[in-house]
């Protein structure tokens, strides 16, 4: 099985999961958020982390896929906790079902996550599972904090890259270091690649930011300034508060504070200020900063170039980026 073979692999495999049979109504949700789709980007970390150091590749695939029943758990939880009706064009489980079986079901697609690493060599066992309890708490520490910044009037610039770190780039890392872990690789190693996965993750939501505020609609797949919509306190807003001349501070504050009647112009009277303060280069930067950073990680792992060349390849596909 080549890199080119593991999404393939990770679909079909992903499709011969059995989560349970009755109540259905617990268990038809798990199989309609899992048969949504997406990029599978967690479990496919894991196995190229694992080709770094191996070609047998079967002992990795179930718990690569663990990776991918917790994600999808946050996913549903998540949308629960935002009252989002809508998942990859879809209705979400609580507006297809209702909150409570929304909450069940990702309660057992967490107990089922767990199952998948039972297979773990049993001298691995405690360190993957233990290293993976701290990832899954870090990821609902995230979680919260995003949800307290909500009611926040103060958010600093850094306390939001520690948000987006455990919400988002945490679970990344996580699954290339199970990967090494799971194929040998040294802890040294392991470590480079977490490091690797948690910067790749940082870039890419800060990518996702800066293009919900000057992405192309029809390419970004949402509404473009839907954040400034919302108030979200993004790198973006926070970065234009803390450097705005007391005009620009007036003008913001007004536009947060007011309820929205001309959504599009909201957006434009921010983006103006965005562009008069040069927030979109800074944004790049600091993306690039932690792409560079990355990159650096990957060129530490002993493994040998062509066999990193499919993680570097995803790299630059996440940052939409040709080199």
């Amino acid at each position: 099985m080549t890199p080119a073979d593991f999404p393939a692999q990770i679909t079909a495999a992903l499709a011969q999961l059995n989560y349970g049979e009755q109540p259905d109504t617990l268990y038809a949700p798990i199989r309609y958020i899992m048969g949504l789709g997406g990029k599978r980007i967690r479990p496919l970390l894991t196995l190229l982390g694992a080709h770094l150091f191996t070609d047998e590749l079967t002992p990795i695939l179930k718990p690569a896929l663990a990776t991918e029943v917790f994600h999808n758990f946050t996913l549903l939880h998540d949308d629960l906790m935002d009252q989002a009706p809508l998942r990859r064009g879809q209705a979400t489980v609580h507006e297809k079902w209702n909150p409570n079986v929304a909450i069940l079901s990702g309660d057992v697609m967490l107990v089922r996550a767990y199952e998948l690493f039972l297979d773990v060599p049993a001298e691995q066992l405690p360190t993957i599972l233990r290293r993976f309890g701290q990832t899954a708490a870090e990821v609902c520490e995230g979680q919260q904090w995003d949800m307290n910044f909500e009611t926040e009037p103060q958010v600093s610039i850094a306390q939001y890259l520690d948000m987006i770190r455990l919400k988002t780039a945490v679970l990344l890392g996580f699954c290339l270091e199970l990967g090494a872990r799971l194929s040998g690789a040294t802890e040294e190693d392991a470590d480079h690649l977490r490091q690797f996965g948690t910067d790749i993750g940082l870039a890419f939501q800060l990518r996702d930011d800066l293009l919900d505020v000057y992405g192309d609609a029809a390419t970004f797949g949402k509404r473009v300034g839907g954040d400034i919509v919302s108030d979200k306190k993004t790198f973006l807003l926070l970065t234009a508060l803390a450097q705005a001349n007391d005009s620009q501070q007036t003008i913001l504050r007004q536009l947060i504070a007011q309820p929205v009647t001309d959504a599009d112009a909201k957006v434009l009277a921010v983006r103006s200020i965005y562009d008069e303060l040069e927030i979109r280069p800074q944004t790049e930067a600091l993306i690039n900063t932690y792409f560079q950073d990355a990159l650096q990680h990957l060129e530490r792992v002993a493994a040998p170039a062509v066999r990193k060349e499919p993680l570097h390849h995803l790299a630059l596909q996440l940052m939409d980026r040709e080199n």
